[in-house]
């Protein structure tokens, strides 16, 4: 008895101390834009380990505790099953079905990528308490209508962002309602400060609007009502998943 408790700690050890190592296959890229004037797009992949891993691809349209096989998306992907070795790639097709999606705003859905790793060769062969650990990434993907497909359209949409503070529970929280068609995914937004060189009240969380949405942003450390007018200091993702410093004020 002592000698299987002892392998399964073993087991557990090693598991958790090559983990970083295990989750190799990577994603090129935070996120997938698909525009509706193709008919598929392309995703690359690249194993950054030094152990082959065989990997599962899906898209799930939010649900993120869907099965594979219970998902129902207007896509294909091909191959949805791969072996990839260590310091290859592999290009991912996604192919829209054609099935008909919203053409005045965008619609969002889930990549999803498995890694399911080698058994390490350091175990012993008749040890049955292995755990085998899966590796999960899952990023979004954006179908864009073709008359949306405007990055100056885009880049002007935060702009329009209507910015109020409201009471939350016991505190108070900044809400966006976002007026555009587009999803904007915000690393962080809040208060500035309206003492020069002052602490600005902000929520480092961030969250994600949908078009025609709003979001709430807890502002933790603010503790009245402020002015109407007040600036408001937010960061969102583009579309390359790089960091773009928006301003707006807190209406009336």
């Amino acid at each position: 008895m002592k000698r299987n408790i002892t392998r399964t700690a073993v087991a557990l050890l090693l598991a958790a101390s090559t983990a970083s190592s295990w989750a190799s296959v990577i994603i090129h890229g935070t996120r997938v834009i698909f525009p509706s004037s193709e008919k598929e797009v392309s995703v690359r992949l690249s194993n950054e380990g030094v152990s082959p891993g065989l990997v599962q691809m899906w898209m799930d349209a939010g649900d993120i505790s869907a099965k594979p096989d219970e998902t129902k998306v207007p896509f294909i992907l091909t191959p949805p099953l791969f072996r990839i070795e260590p310091g290859k790639g592999q290009t991912l097709r996604v192919i829209h079905t054609r099935e008909p999606l919203p053409q005045d705003k965008e619609t969002i859905f889930y990549l999803n990528l498995l890694e399911v790793p080698p058994r390490p060769v350091e175990l012993e062969e008749e040890n049955a308490n292995f755990m085998q650990m899966a590796f999960r990434t899952r990023i979004k993907v954006f179908y864009r209508p073709k008359a949306l497909d405007n990055q100056d359209a885009y880049y002007k949409g935060p702009a329009q962002f209507a910015w109020t503070v409201v009471r939350e529970g016991s505190g108070y929280a900044l809400e966006l309602r976002n007026p555009t068609p587009y999803y904007f995914s915000l690393i962080n937004a809040g208060l500035a400060s309206n003492v020069e060189g002052g602490p600005d009240i902000m929520n480092s969380e961030g969250g994600m609007v949908a078009p025609g949405g709003t979001q709430k942003f807890p502002l933790k450390d603010l503790k009245s009502m402020p002015a109407g007018g007040q600036k408001v200091k937010f960061e969102f993702l583009n579309d390359y998943g790089g960091a773009v410093v928006g301003e707006g004020t807190v209406s009336k």
